[in-house]
């Protein structure tokens, strides 16, 4: 594995870590209340970018990088966030706290 993709797999694992436990706590807290979607949202841009960056790759070199799978794990638990986001939005709504 080229060192490069090496380091951009160790950092979609560092950032991939923080996923579970904030999912974790949008489960438990059940609020909007200190939750940004524009900022997910824009995570999910990025990661998409990474993604599409790494097909432009295969398609071009015919090899897929190790890299890939993290984009991918990644930009599903920050999905799996959002929907909690607008779980928690709705029982947000039904008890008047926004």
């Amino acid at each position: 594995m080229d060192i490069v993709v090496a380091l951009e797999s160790l950092m979609l694992i560092i950032f991939g870590c923080s996923w579970p436990a904030n999912i974790y706590k949008s489960i438990k807290s059940r609020t909007t209340l200190g939750k940004s979607l524009l900022f997910e949202v824009l995570i999910v841009i990025g990661y998409s970018c990474g993604i599409i960056a790494k097909i432009i790759i295969y398609k071009r070199t015919g090899r897929l990088q190790t890299s890939f799978w993290f984009y991918l794990i990644d930009i599903v638990l920050v999905m799996t966030d959002i929907c909690l986001y607008f779980r928690n939005l709705r029982i947000d709504k039904k008890e008047s706290r926004i």
